[in-house]
């Protein structure tokens, strides 16, 4: 398995390029938007740079990862010779759908086709292709160059061997694999999603403020970033969105999205990205600034 292709170029998208890349893979990044392909060519080129810096890879170890790569709006040259096909388009099931259907009529019936989802049933994406058991869940954590895991999700149809192979992949990549089965959220969000949303209704219902509660959770449980640091980091969107696929899922109200974090994606506060969530960033970049005040 040599020819990777990654759909979305996103955040997720160039992020698993990059490491496919990194390790020696020749990879074809496909994207609807030309901007967006040089937006990611240039995030790869900075975090690079950067390990440069750090002394972790050599300028030529960088050349080597950028010439592995290259960009196309052409979906079906894309595909066209993938051994492995990664969709990491944004978080919905509709576009996620019509994005399998795409490449299971444009790849070859060998082709594994993987999705970066993070809580989307693998099952019924898998349905519509004409081989579910080529089809898996290969969720990569955000930073992908950074985080060693990658869940690994079977669908109801997903053989052995295509498990096998994503797995030793995953490790090929100088990942930690892990295998789980398809039920909403998985492990990562099933668990972390409702810790999150238990932090915002802290928050709603007045217990604390923004940084004490992060404090709290930072200081007496060691975690490396507060549950609404981290929520603005992943975005408030896609927690939404996350916590929707648990509620309906599962029917069971526990799930239920605190309605601050529904007010607040309504009103566009989606985090980082937005420069505002839980926290206010700094004009033009990602930097902290300050926490909120809420009433």
């Amino acid at each position: 398995m040599q020819n990777i292709t990654v759909i979305g170029a996103g955040t997720m998208g160039n992020g698993i390029a990059h490491v496919f890349a990194q390790r020696g893979y020749k990879v074809a990044l496909v994207d609807i938007s030309e901007n967006a392909l040089e937006k990611a060519l240039a995030t790869i080129d900075k975090n690079l740079a950067r390990m440069v810096a750090k002394e972790k890879i050599t300028e030529t170890d960088k050349s080597k990862t950028l010439a592995n790569i290259s960009t196309t709006t052409d979906m079906t040259g894309g595909l066209a010779n993938a051994d492995l096909a990664v969709e990491a388009a944004t978080e919905n099931v509709d576009l996620k759908l019509s994005i399998f259907s795409d490449m299971d009529r444009l790849t070859r019936t060998d082709t594994i086709l993987a999705t970066n989802t993070s809580s989307i049933s693998i099952t019924k994406i898998a349905a519509v292709t004409a081989h579910p058991e080529k089809v898996i869940g290969m969720h990569f954590m955000n930073p992908v160059p950074i985080m060693k895991l990658v869940e690994v999700i079977r669908g109801y149809s997903t053989s052995d061997e295509t498990t096998r192979i994503v797995m030793e992949l995953s490790e090929s990549l100088n990942k930690t694999p892990v295998e789980v089965n398809d039920y909403p959220g998985f492990v990562a969000n099933r668990i972390l999603m409702p810790m999150i949303n238990e932090a915002i209704y802290t928050l709603f219902e007045g217990v604390a403020g923004v940084a004490e509660i992060d404090t709290v959770m930072k200081l007496g449980m060691a975690h490396p970033m507060g549950p609404l640091q981290l929520a603005d980091f992943i975005g408030l969107d896609v927690c939404l969105s996350i916590l929707h696929v648990l509620h309906d899922g599962f029917g069971n109200p526990k799930y239920a999205p605190c309605p601050l974090l529904v007010n607040m994606v309504q009103a566009g506060k989606m985090g980082r990205k937005s420069g505002e969530g839980f926290y206010t960033y700094d004009h033009g970049t990602k930097d902290l600034i300050v926490s909120r005040q809420f009433k």
